[in-house]
């Protein structure tokens, strides 16, 4: 699957710790082979008319819209991240 950043999601993420950037990246990757991963434990977000959520690591999540083939990275941070549409 390819992707696609938002402008916000790539203002989110040059504001993660180091660390977290990389474990973002390697969520990146896994997402581009495989939406089903354990790692991502991703799910559909209820309320949210097709905007998913997928696990960075425990206090971070990334939402995002499929569009096609295109997976669009909309929002990157804290569990409790701003889930607007």
């Amino acid at each position: 699957m390819k992707l696609e950043f938002s402008r916000q999601a790539l203002d989110d993420y040059a504001r993660l710790p180091d660390p977290i950037q990389q474990r973002a990246d390697l969520a990146f990757d896994r997402l581009a082979q495989n939406l089903r991963h354990p790692s991502l434990r991703v799910k559909k977000l209820k309320g949210w008319k097709g905007v998913w959520e997928a696990r960075i690591s425990h206090q971070y999540r990334m939402t995002f819209r499929i569009v096609g083939e295109t997976c669009v990275i909309r929002r990157i941070g804290p569990h409790d991240i701003e889930k607007t549409p």
